[in-house]
């Protein structure tokens, strides 16, 4: 059988309550469970949340000790992965019979990072996959991801799964190293609530002939702390990301969305064969390339700063002894 229900979750954080988010989380997988989905997507930083409208007291040349404050309760909503949070995650996949893909603000050290998490039906935790280029003031709270967490993963019965985050989508070699790896469905975790938005995802469709799957947070003033001291103003009603989700199939064509102005559990059919169909004439990873005048190179390795090496056999280093320092 090659159709399949699939969802996206349009919903937002509870700020600097990820207990909260969690609890809210579970309803929504619930909910798109009724209905029949077993490839479920909530949107960018759902678990940890998106900090819309904060500056975390920074300026040229100086950081403020309230912006400091910011980021430690940003840090303390984030998670740990593995950790209890992806536990209870994978243990909603696993109830659900259902893959999911779940945007999380992760902690690494003391260092964030804007990630996708993969869990499979069985609610182990399939992949990781860490944003590679945070936008603008993102850059000041998050770190950036590596080659290595580039994945698109085989989800039976759905095919090649895969992400990008977010403004990612604009990245052009990006898209292309997605659609050498054979992706068939294209989720796509978001923030952006613009009217372009819309063109993104359609254009995704149709350039690698997939199915795009876009998952945007619906998150008002009222799901802020009291504290939270945020440029668009202090009412309960402010509109701070107002979604527009939407379901696109291979040939652009709209199957779910977009929705504004409040939460929503999009879901569609989708016929897998349509991404074969649509290949027919458009293979941007196959025959419509021209390798003989374009190539792009990945390097899919893990970067770290520090990496510590031991003489062979020795194993780790006894009382200081001969293991060495190298950095990358």
């Amino acid at each position: 059988m090659r159709t399949h229900r699939v969802a996206v979750v349009q919903t937002g954080s509870r700020l600097f309550d990820t207990p909260a988010t969690l609890q809210r989380m579970e309803q929504r997988v619930d909910e798109a469970s009724e209905q029949g989905a077993r490839l479920i997507v909530f949107p960018e930083a759902y678990i940890g949340g998106y900090p819309k409208g904060l500056d975390f007291g920074a300026r040229v040349g100086s950081r403020s000790a309230a912006g400091r404050d910011d980021f430690l309760r940003y840090w303390q909503s984030a998670i740990d992965v593995p950790g209890p949070e992806v536990v209870r995650m994978g243990e909603m996949a696993r109830r659900a019979q259902a893959w999911l893909v779940v945007g999380a603000i992760e902690r690494d050290g003391t260092t964030l990072y804007c990630t996708a998490l993969f869990f499979g039906p069985d609610g182990t935790l399939a992949a990781r996959r860490r944003k590679l280029m945070p936008t603008a003031s993102e850059r000041l709270i998050w770190g950036m991801g590596d080659g290595s967490t580039l994945p698109v993963i085989d989800a039976p019965p759905f095919g090649k799964v895969g992400a990008a985050i977010c403004w990612e989508n604009y990245m052009p070699a990006l898209r292309m190293s997605m659609y050498d790896k054979g992706i068939g469905i294209w989720c796509a975790p978001t923030v952006d609530d613009r009217d372009t938005w819309q063109s993104t995802a359609r254009h995704i469709a149709c350039e690698g002939r997939c199915f795009v799957l876009s998952a945007c947070q619906y998150l008002t003033r009222a799901d802020c702390p009291d504290h939270y001291d945020c440029i668009q103003g202090n009412a309960p009603e402010t509109m701070l990301i107002r979604g527009g989700s939407v379901i696109v199939d291979p040939l652009g064509k709209v199957l779910a969305g977009p929705v504004y102005d409040r939460e929503a559990v999009l879901t569609a059919e989708i016929d897998l064969d349509d991404i074969v169909r649509g290949k027919f004439d458009l293979d941007t990873a196959g025959h419509y390339t021209r390798p003989d005048i374009f190539e792009l190179r990945v390097d899919a390795r893990a970067r770290r700063a520090v990496s510590l090496e031991c003489d062979a056999g020795d194993g780790e280093p006894e009382d200081g002894g001969p293991g060495t320092e190298t950095t990358q």
